[in-house]
């Protein structure tokens, strides 16, 4: 029997490549015993955040990364890609009917055994620890004792979701930037209406937790209001960029749908800290919004993870007890395709461990195996999550001319993921 602690994107990725195998798993999931500051279903790969799961293009680091998971079997992006709803060249899905499936998969396979209830010891035998950024601190302490370190955290911050009957159309627009498509909503601003938005937001009140430290804030999810207090324009070269639009535009909110059926909208880049109160009075300023009726608000959290590079081997192991692997944002990846990928190949090394077999590593021509390469071998003191992304090739791919470094890794990528599944 495999262990697996965490019902979420790499919990629930790992348990399912266990189950394929035709090995039995005990999944733990505390939900809904116990929830966290984020959660607020039972459902197992619950998004808390952005409903996006990034881009699609193999040029794109991400998108790459979804190809290597897909290849190697990741059941999760597979129902990710059932559930898609329009977004550009981005893989967004509709949370409820994603979520829903991922749970329905679990909940029905004979060799699954749900148990719902918080873990506050580590279990004996194979376990894949992948309880995310939102672990309970009784198990933040048990493997505080267990791995006789601290650990290591940053705060996130999530956008917020309005209601599409709640938006005045009459001022949006649908396009997607340089005419590509029309899957995202836009509310443009002239200066007059930027200036006042701008101001409304840096003198909004914040809602932060006790301790809040603001170097901590990941760079990948800072609020909109902290981008904004770096000055004026920030938001102008930055969620509110309105390059690719007509020129009269002085700046440019884009909305992304959370479903089908379109009735739902997520403000890109608005992940915010402002209290309710002050994200009603300060967003309804943005043109279309002014009555905009809010089904999620937006919120921080503190968000834990490990120093990989003195625990882990790139196998996802830890060094000093090979039976406990460790997966997800937990183990110092950011993002949902990231969580999902370390997910799968931890399910897949715990399986091929059972088995009397080695676990495997992937090279570092892979995008996947590049950013554990990173989260693993890192000199740095206090290291701060990671995406997958291109910087993180190795230095051979980096000295060649930029016009073919993309295609030559994204070959050597394919080659190797080519190889690694005949292992598995």
């Amino acid at each position: 029997m495999i262990n697996v602690i965490g019902g979420g994107l790499a919990g629930s990725e790992a348990a399912l490549q266990i189950a394929k195998r035709k090995m039995r798993v005990n999944l733990y999931e505390m939900r809904p015993v116990k929830f966290t500051e984020a959660h607020k279903t039972d459902l197992f790969a619950e998004l808390v955040c952005s409903n996006s799961l990034g881009s699609m293009e193999p040029k794109n680091a991400r998108g790459l990364l979804k190809e290597e998971a897909l290849s190697l079997g990741s059941i999760i992006l597979r129902i990710a890609l059932k559930n898609a709803v329009p977004a550009g060249k981005a893989l967004a899905v509709d949370r409820e009917k994603f979520s829903e499936e991922v749970t329905a998969l679990i909940t029905k396979n004979p060799y699954i055994n749900v148990i719902r209830k918080e873990v506050k010891k580590i279990p004996e035998g194979i376990t894949i620890i992948a309880t995310g950024p939102l672990t309970s601190p009784s198990l933040l302490e048990a493997l505080k004792e267990m791995l006789n370190a601290d650990n290591l955290y940053f705060y996130d911050a999530i956008s917020p979701i309005v209601m599409a009957e709640s938006l005045d159309m009459d001022k949006l627009f649908f396009a997607g930037r340089y005419g590509k498509g029309n899957d995202y909503l836009n509310a443009p601003m002239n200066e007059a209406e930027y200036i006042r938005f701008y101001n409304a937001l840096i003198t909004a009140e914040q809602h932060v937790p006790h301790s809040f430290d603001r170097k901590h804030f990941f760079e990948a999810c800072m609020p909109i209001e902290e981008i904004a207090k770096r000055g004026k324009d920030a938001l102008r070269f930055g969620p509110l960029r309105p390059v690719g639009f007509d020129k009269k535009y002085y700046a440019v909110v884009q909305l992304r749908k959370e479903n089908n059926e379109g009735s739902l909208y997520e403000l890109v880049g608005f992940q915010t800290a402002l209290r309710y109160g002050e994200q009603k009075r300060v967003f309804r300023l943005i043109p279309g919004l002014e009555k905009a009726s809010f089904v999620r608000f937006g919120s921080i959290h503190k968000n834990a993870y490990v120093k990989a590079s003195s625990l882990l081997k790139r196998t996802l192991q830890l060094r000093e007890n090979p039976c406990i692997f460790i997966a997800g944002q937990l183990s110092g990846v950011e993002g949902y395709v990231e969580s999902i990928s370390t997910g799968l190949l931890a399910g897949i090394n715990a399986a091929l461990l059972a088995n009397g077999k080695t676990p495997i590593s992937l090279p570092c021509d892979t995008m996947l195996g590049a950013l554990i390469n990173f989260i693993t071998d890192n000199p740095l003191t206090l290291p701060q999550p990671m995406r997958a992304n291109f910087g993180l090739v190795p230095e051979a791919f980096l000295k060649m001319q930029k016009s073919i470094r993309k295609e030559k890794f994204i070959q050597a990528s394919r080659n190797s993921i080519h190889n690694i599944k005949q292992m598995i």
